[in-house]
């Protein structure tokens, strides 16, 4: 009886610990910008695996994209050069914008991808095909200037 006893409550103070050291996990105030995961709408586009999906678009083919909560994240930093780097070796090219908004654009082959930055949240939006036509267009435009 003393052993069983023992295990429980050996059992109960591991569950406390790993408990204590979650809770400690989610108190960084900062992403590190170290480990990945793929994007729920588009799985070769990066996303740090420190961002929570708290919202995605669900049978909606005009608009289809995921809210990630990332507290420290802030709309008026630019974003940090590791990610930059991590997008650009999962084969993504960044493409230039005409704006000054806080949303880049990126391109892998026929895909194209929008990295909007807002404060403690950053959101990947996939165009519709009648958008991506657009853009293209409008890029083939400028390169033929």
């Amino acid at each position: 009886m003393l052993r069983k006893r023992g295990l429980q409550v050996a059992g109960l103070i591991c569950a406390g610990t790993i408990l204590l050291v979650g809770t400690g996990c989610g108190a960084s105030t900062e992403p590190t910008w170290k480990s990945f995961d793929g994007a729920a709408n588009v799985k070769s586009f990066p996303v740090p695996k420190e961002a929570n999906k708290t919202e995605q678009t669900t049978g909606n083919s005009e608009l289809d994209y995921v809210r990630y909560a990332l507290p420290g994240l802030k709309e008026g930093d630019s974003i940090p050069e590791a990610y930059l780097e991590e997008i650009e070796s999962w084969g993504w090219e960044q493409k230039e914008t005409d704006d000054d908004s806080s949303s880049l654009v990126f391109e892998k082959g026929k895909s194209i991808v929008h990295l909007t930055v807002h404060d403690d949240f950053l959101i990947i939006t996939v165009p519709s095909q009648l958008r991506k036509q657009v853009i293209q267009g409008l890029e083939s435009n400028k390169t033929n200037k």
